[in-house]
């Protein structure tokens, strides 16, 4: 049951609510029953009280923990007072569930008040028509900046850029300047730099806030503004931008159009979210889980995102099966050939794995190219050695003393090295490949790679014992 002490201070709109989150930083249970007994009550003012001071991001995740028919519910209930920009932080699954069951004059007029971006973020997983529905309540001009950004294609700047943004002429003075950001309301609610255009509104400078400040008011903008910006193209790929952000320590940076024509202003925060949206696709593609994939979606849904991948998993897993069929009489007078060769093939495996998740990630981030492929290949390479002869050893002295078998412990020596060798240059080459072809190394290397080297390990190890041993 809640407290009656938590429950009787937010019991009126503006009473102290309980704390959100516990000392590890989890959500408590009870603010969770309190919030779902208000909405079960149809308490706006609780609910308010509870709700509706609380970040965007505790919210978003408020809105997770609550039962699914629940969530509408508190939107409705907090009308005006709900922030929309809480539904850029919940699982893509949540959101479209929630704005399905939302009356898209509920939507229109959340979305009103977003930034450009998050407007767009909302909108964009959702169907056409129910994205015309909702756009059909906005104002014409309103209507017209987000279907323009819906427009561009998904993951470029264009879609994640906002376009909010502070553009004078050049002939403007620093007085000028100030005296129009102090007297315009329409302002955006953050900025870091103040953008020169000309009459046709092509790009010609930036001026960060900081410089603009120190600088006395008769000052032209055109004699303090930098001409040589990383400026972006709206039709850039979002993870090409992030990595420039990166690479040069940006803030901010300018979008333009085909014409060179400013529309937009890509930020930091835009790009934090790039950077984990990224980054949590390549270790779902490693894992043979698809992107889309959420921790709420059905087990339905998640069940046949995975089947093919586990198809495609289980027909490589044959493959390295039938390796063992060739060497059937040899396994059949030897038993401790059948005990020991899985061994020698998951290592391998095991090998592999963290050379392709270097690989693929090195890749991703540019840090893998043509000037240093040879290179790091050669690394690879000798790392698998090094690790090959020190696990001979260590498998070899495991293997004779387990099995008291003469020369068992060099056969597996000599394939545990032929196998970790094999891991290493399967784990590199296999994604390089995959890449220079096209395909995207994360998502079809890690069948690719794991068969090599169980067909690898299996063979070399049950090839070596025929020779050592004699078998007939």
């Amino acid at each position: 049951m809640v407290d009656d002490k938590d429950m009787a201070g937010a019991e009126s709109d503006g009473a102290a609510a309980p704390p959100l989150r516990d000392a590890d930083g989890a959500i408590r249970p009870e603010y969770v029953e309190l919030v779902t007994e208000a909405i079960a009550g149809r308490d706006a003012g609780l609910l308010r009280a509870l709700v509706g001071e609380l970040h965007e991001s505790d919210t978003g995740d408020l809105i997770e923990a609550l039962d699914p028919e629940l969530r509408p519910k508190l939107i409705e209930l907090m009308g005006k007072e709900f922030d929309f920009t809480a539904l850029t932080e919940v699982d893509d699954a949540v959101r479209e569930e929630i704005l399905e069951e939302l009356e898209p004059e509920t939507v229109a007029e959340g979305v009103r008040e977003l930034d450009s971006d998050d407007a767009v973020y909302i909108l964009e997983d959702l169907p056409k028509h129910e994205q015309a529905e909702i756009l059909e309540q906005l104002s014409p001009p309103e209507r017209v900046a987000i279907s323009k950004r819906l427009d561009y294609p998904e993951e470029s700047a264009g879609r994640r850029m906002q376009t909010e943004f502070i553009a004078v002429p050049p002939a403007w003075t620093v007085g000028q300047t100030i005296d129009y950001m102090r007297e315009t309301e329409d302002l955006p609610e953050r900025f870091f730099e103040i953008y020169v255009v000309d009459p046709a509104g092509k790009f010609l400078g930036a001026v960060p806030l900081d410089r603009l400040m120190r600088t006395k008011r008769p000052v032209p903008m055109s004699e303090l503004m930098e001409p040589e910006r990383h400026v972006v193209r709206a039709t850039d790929d979002q993870e090409d931008v992030a990595r420039r952000f990166e690479r040069y320590n940006l803030v901010a940076a300018p979008v333009i159009d085909a014409n060179d024509r400013m529309v937009g202003v890509m930020t930091f925060d835009d790009i934090v979210d790039v950077i984990e949206q990224e980054a949590e696709e390549d270790i779902k593609a490693l894992g043979g889980v698809q992107a889309q994939e959420e921790l709420s979606d059905s087990v339905w849904t998640i069940a046949k995102g995975r089947f093919n991948w586990l198809l495609i998993n289980l027909g490589t897993a044959f493959l390295a099966s039938s390796v063992l069929g060739l060497f059937e009489g040899q396994l059949q007078k030897m038993v401790a050939l059948a005990v020991l060769a899985p061994i020698v093939a998951s290592q391998g495996g095991n090998a592999t794995t963290q050379t392709m998740t270097v690989a693929v990630r090195a890749l991703a981030t540019r840090e893998l190219s043509a000037a240093n492929a040879s290179r790091v290949i050669m690394r690879e390479l000798m790392v698998g050695l090094l690790n090959g002869l020190a696990f001979a050893v260590i498998t070899g002295a495991a293997a004779y003393a387990w099995f008291r078998v003469p020369g068992l412990g060099v056969v597996i020596g000599l394939a545990m090295i032929c196998n970790l060798v094999a891991a290493a240059l399967g784990g590199i080459l296999i994604p390089l490949t995959l890449y220079r072809l096209g395909r995207d190394p994360a998502v079809a290397s890690s069948p690719f790679v794991t068969t090599v080297t169980d067909i690898v390990g299996f063979f070399s190890f049950l090839a070596i014992a025929t020779v050592w041993f004699g078998l007939k």
